[in-house]
Formats: structure tokens, sequence, C-alpha cells
């Protein structure tokens, strides 16, 4: 059974350069997952309820919603690059990394991305979280995205090893991901992130061991975090 570790202790300052070979290991073993890829986007969000729900949680919320909303309207006409690439930047920008001791008082805390919008502080999983459900709500099928907990090598081969939580996007089945950052602003394929050893990974509808690909069980069984947040992302008006 794959060991499930508490939240990431997040990163805040941009890790340097470490391991690869797992990258290429984890997406070999993606393509047993059989990524059922759809032809065009379909957008899946409630706009009113959005709405409804920024107006309940507070002022920053509305206004962060007014301007995600524009964005998530516009993305079929935006090629993929572009669409992932205006996500990072839309919640990397809005979002001061803050771990959640400071912003929420607990050692381990969730949001979901309006409340992550009103705080305006996250840690990794905040922002990867936030950009997950936006790019689904943007029509980006979920089984090309994954929510990675990887482990990240600081200062080069050698270096301090610290939990991290990224964002990952796979184009095509078994296929080299792109990977989504608060720590690095461009968005990169994994083989240009050496520095990240991917040791599970997760999304609406499974989780799997990153190394193997092995199936991992339910993750809203194993993971009772990540439960309340997709119930939380849903009652926004993100499917």
């Amino acid at each position: 059974m794959l060991p499930l570790p508490m939240a990431p202790a997040c990163l805040a300052g941009a890790p340097r350069r470490g391991r690869s070979a797992a990258w290429a290991r984890a997406a070999a073993a993606l393509v047993a997952v059989a990524l059922a890829l759809t032809g065009s986007l379909g957008q899946a969000w409630d706009q009113d309820r959005m709405r409804q729900a920024a107006q309940r949680i507070g002022p920053r919320a509305v206004a962060s919603v007014s301007a995600l909303q524009p964005l998530l309207a516009g993305a079929a006409a935006l090629d993929e690059l572009s669409l992932l690439a205006a996500v990072n930047d839309f919640f990397n920008r809005r979002v001061v990394f803050t771990d959640d001791t400071t912003a929420w008082g607990s050692d381990d805390h969730w949001s979901s991305p309006l409340e992550t919008l009103q705080k305006g502080q996250g840690d990794c999983e905040d922002y990867a979280i936030a950009k997950y459900f936006s790019l689904m709500a943007a029509g980006v099928p979920v089984a090309r995205l994954r929510l990675i907990y990887v482990r990240a090598t600081i200062g080069g081969p050698g270096g301090a090893v610290q939990a991290h939580m990224v964002l990952a996007y796979y184009a095509q089945p078994g296929g080299e991901p792109l990977i989504l950052d608060n720590l690095i602003g461009e968005v990169r394929p994994a083989s240009r992130r050496p520095d990240l050893t991917p040791v599970f990974s997760f999304n609406s509808e499974g989780l799997w061991q990153g190394a193997v690909g092995a199936a991992a069980g339910d993750p809203t069984v194993r993971l009772s975090r990540w439960r309340e947040v997709l119930a939380k992302a849903r009652a926004e008006g993100f499917q």
C-alpha cells in the first residue's frame, strides 16, 4: 500500500537542479492508466454559482472571480500552452506563498480555489489545487491533469530534499507532462525539472504511485482533505 505523507512542507524559494530519471519512469507508467482524451474543450463551471460563492466568501474573492471568469470563458480561443501559462500566471501573481500555520493557524489546510483567492495566500498544494480546478473549468479533461506530490532537491545533486506539490498536464497518454509550479513562472516539461522526483499523483478520479504507476486506491478515501476540497470546489461552481 502506498504510504501517504502529510501535507508537503512547501518550498518558498525556487529549487535548483537534481535528478530527472524518475519523471521518465512515471511518464512511461502512465500508459497503463489509459488517459481518456477528448478533441475539444468543453467548459465545466457554473458562472452564477461561482459569483454567489465569491460573494459569501469575501470581497477579494469577488474581485478575483471577476478576473478569472473571462479567462475561463475565453479558454476555447487559446492553444493548450497559452491556457496553461495563463492559468499558472493568474494564480502565481495573485497568491503570495504563505505556510499554513501563518495563513490558517493550522499545520495542514487544503484550501478551495476561492478560499485561496480570498486569502491571497497559500502554500504549494493551494496553488496546485486552484490551477487544477480552473483548468478543468476551462474544459481540460480531468484525465490530463494530475496533482503530484514530489520531493524537490535544493541546491543540486546531494542537496537538501523537501516535500512539494505541483500540477502536471499530460497532452498525450504516456507522454512527458508539463509542470505548473508556484516556484517557477514558466510552464516547463518535466525533463526541465530534474529537481523534482515524483512520489504519488492523484486527481478527481484516481490515485497512483508516482514512480511505478500502480493504482493506489480511491483518492477520496485515502486523502480526506482532498475529499473536503472537492466538495468545497463544487459548491463554488467548479465541476
